[in-house]
C-alpha cells in the first residue's frame, strides 16, 4: 500500500469516527501526515483488534491520562461507532480505582457534555 492510500485510508476512518466534531486546531503538515498514514491508517487499522475495542482502549488511555479535549473527540468516536454509554461508564468506573477519583469524576463529566452536544445535533438533524 502506497504512503497516499495509507493517508486517506486513514482519513476516512478519522472522519467517520469524528463525524458531527467541530473542526479542531489544523495541525503541521508532518504530524497530520503521521496521524491520518499511520495512526488512523495502520495503528488504527490492524488485523489484531477489532476497531471498537481500539476505541474503548483509547478512551481508558485518555481517561487515565486525564486529557479532556481528547476525551471529547474519542467518546464522540465511540458513540459513532455503537458504544453504548453504559460501557463507558463502566470503563470510567473501572479507571478511577487505578488512575484516581479526580480523573474519573472528570471523564464523567466530560461523557455528560459531550452526549449532550451529540443528543442536540442529532435532534436539530431532525428524524433519519
Amino acid at each position: 500500500m502506497t504512503d497516499d492510500e495509507r493517508f486517506d485510508r486513514g482519513r476516512q476512518l478519522a472522519q467517520r469516527l469524528l463525524a458531527g466534531a467541530p473542526p479542531g486546531r489544523r495541525l503541521p503538515k508532518e504530524m497530520t501526515r503521521y496521524t491520518m498514514a499511520h495512526l488512523f491508517g495502520d495503528v488504527w487499522q490492524g488485523d489484531d483488534l477489532e476497531l471498537e475495542q481500539r476505541s474503548l482502549i483509547t478512551c481508558t488511555v485518555l481517561v487515565a491520562l486525564g486529557r479532556e479535549p481528547e476525551q471529547r473527540l474519542h467518546f464522540r468516536g465511540a458513540r459513532n461507532l455503537g458504544i453504548e454509554r453504559a460501557t463507558l461508564e463502566a470503563m470510567i468506573t473501572h479507571v478511577a480505582h487505578y488512575a484516581g477519583w479526580p480523573v474519573a469524576v472528570s471523564a464523567l463529566r466530560v461523557l455528560d457534555e459531550t452526549w449532550e452536544e451529540m443528543d442536540a445535533q442529532d435532534a436539530a438533524s431532525g428524524p433519519t
